[in-house]
């Protein structure tokens, strides 16, 4: 649905985009993960056509965003970090306002209109002003502006950004939604748990470069990272070392295993040696590779450090 490739972008000495290519299917959550200054604003704003690349290419169902930028558009919805509402208009106005330049009038208009203040629970404000809303009730209305036409693509560039839990939470299930409902979704982010939760990929990009892409599991394998096994038990007398074939050792104490196993057929064939060996296994416990913890490998930093 969405090809990009090779893109590059500058703002007078400062390079923002380094070469970005990335490729989303149809009815994808693709997330772009990394931090401020990161180049994922920069990598939306060209995809929806508000900026020009120095140079490569962006491919949205089969049409050039700079040859077919119409067409393109009207298949799209963009919703911008930055809140874009009229304050002095109510909520109603701000919609029939931008669903008017989608194209949408009369019924269909009212229509939409009641169906997407439905979805953010704003029904009931609906004719009161922007200015006397909440900043999370002010993000909820920037998200319905760029769903009111019913898009087949949609952008959003960090749609929970400075809004509290119980708010972010329902603009996550919005978003699970218009993917259910066949929408193709670029959703940018600095937030770890929400690209974890809400993407099928991930890119994760720093200084202007996509540095991996692909599912957690995907990434993390990459970065090399590797589930880790605790077991608790009775090891006395037992040589350890010799049950873990094809594992690291990380740790070891009285009663207690912690190893590194690169996948779970590995696992498997160590338990069945711990169990032949005679070990008492009291608990077996498995954390998964982390997104953070690939983060942390590929840039060397960690996202909240910057």
């Amino acid at each position: 649905m969405i090809d990009v490739v090779d893109l590059k972008k500058s703002y007078a000495d400062v390079m923002a985009l380094r070469g970005v290519s990335f490729s989303v299917k149809e009815g994808e959550i693709f997330g772009l993960l990394g931090p401020n200054g990161a180049g994922k604003t920069t990598t939306v704003s060209i995809l929806s056509g508000v900026l020009e690349a120095d140079s490569g290419s962006v491919s949205i169902a089969g049409m050039d965003i700079k040859r077919d930028s119409k067409r393109v558009k009207r298949l799209m919805g963009v919703v911008p970090q930055e809140i874009a509402l009229y304050e002095e208009l109510s909520a109603k106005e701000n919609l029939h306002f931008w669903g008017g330049l989608y194209g949408l009038s009369g019924k269909d208009l009212e229509r939409e209109t009641e169906r997407v203040l439905e979805l953010v629970e704003l029904t009931d404000r609906a004719n009161d002003p922007v200015k006397s809303y909440s900043g999370g009730m002010k993000r909820r209305l920037n998200l319905i502006i760029g769903l009111i036409h019913r898009p087949r693509i949609i952008l959003l560039d960090e749609p929970t950004l400075g809004i509290d839990p119980q708010a972010r939470l329902k603009i996550l299930d919005i978003v699970k939604g218009e993917a259910a409902n066949g929408s193709t979704i670029v959703y940018t982010t600095h937030y770890l748990d929400e690209a974890e939760k809400l993407c099928d990929r991930i890119a994760i990009i720093d200084r202007g470069e996509i540095l991996s892409i692909g599912t957690l599991a995907e990434i993390a394998r990459l970065a090399g990272e590797e589930d880790m096994v605790t077991i608790t038990g009775d090891f006395e007398g037992v040589a350890i070392d010799s049950l873990l074939e094809g594992a690291r050792l990380e740790y070891i104490s009285e009663g207690v295993c912690t190893f590194s196993v690169p996948e779970r057929p590995v696992l498997g064939g160590i338990l069945e040696r711990f169990f032949k060996a005679g070990v008492k296994v009291r608990n077996i416990e498995v954390k998964e590779p982390s997104l953070e913890g690939a983060f942390v490998k590929l840039t060397g930093r960690e996202l909240r450090d910057m």
